[in-house]
């Protein structure tokens, strides 16, 4: 057993990162028309209006919240913030996001499955995706029941110790994961299994929306309109002669 838990934490990682980042690559390099949402708004908007905004609001949230939560060193707000302290934080804010998350996500897989229009024009994995982000978002709302039994912060320190060890490729304890309760196990499972699954489906879409940040630092685009309403014939100043148009020449011939 011991054997199975050290290639779920210690190496199982290394794969999904790899296939994560790689496949990304590749498919981003092979099959760009693919690269897309696969968006149903034009069929049917329906509940697709509260449920994608929903659902997107809460797991960004999620995401960053993961993102602070396990890869901060306690070094840093161990200061002004006890282990503890912080677990009953990121379970209050974390509980809150992932009820709107739960919302806007049950909208959108039960329009997919019960909208015979959109169900019958959806990919298998489109409807997969939602399946397998619904069940992810289940098990992480289970384990805020069992955080709240650890006040003492001791299960966030031990799964922010394995994250940290894992992207600074340093020896992982295993044992110590798995001392864990079911659902932390299953949840941290399942989340890298979603980063094995990221290049082959419409998850990839993911990478195009933090790629929009670039927008924000990108020089203006000056457009200037073709419509300007000059009669033909007409010389405008500092520009070479307007040529007519062929309907005028047109005409100049038949004369």
């Amino acid at each position: 057993m011991s054997g199975f838990y050290g290639f779920l934490f210690e190496v199982y990682p290394y794969v999904c990162l790899t296939v994560f980042l790689l496949g990304s690559l590749i498919r981003f390099d092979q099959n760009q028309y693919s690269w897309k949402s696969d968006s149903s708004q034009m069929l049917r908007a329906g509940t697709l209006r509260w449920g994608s905004n929903l659902f997107h609001a809460g797991v960004l949230f999620l995401f960053f919240g993961h993102l602070v939560g396990l890869f901060t060193p306690h070094s840093l707000y161990g200061i002004f913030m006890s282990a503890g302290t912080k677990q009953l934080l990121a379970v209050v804010a974390g509980g809150f996001a992932g009820l709107l998350c739960f919302i806007g996500l049950t909208l959108l897989l039960h329009r997919r499955i019960f909208d015979d229009r959109i169900r019958h024009t959806s990919h298998p994995t489109d409807i997969a995706v939602l399946v397998v982000l619904w069940i992810q978002l289940v098990v992480g709302l289970i384990t805020l029941p069992y955080s709240l039994q650890h006040v003492d912060g001791s299960v966030m320190l031990i799964l922010a110790d394995w994250a940290q060890r894992i992207v600074t490729l340093r020896p992982v304890d295993a044992t110590a994961m798995a001392a864990l309760p079911w659902p932390y196990l299953f949840h941290v499972v399942f989340g890298m299994t979603i980063f094995l699954l990221f290049p082959f489906s419409r998850l990839v879409h993911v990478w195009s929306g933090f790629a929009t940040i670039g927008f924000l630092f990108r020089p203006y685009q000056v457009v200037r309109s073709r419509r300007l309403n000059v009669p033909a014939g007409y010389d405008m100043p500092g520009q070479p002669a307007a040529v007519a148009p062929m309907t005028s020449k047109i005409q100049e011939r038949r004369l």
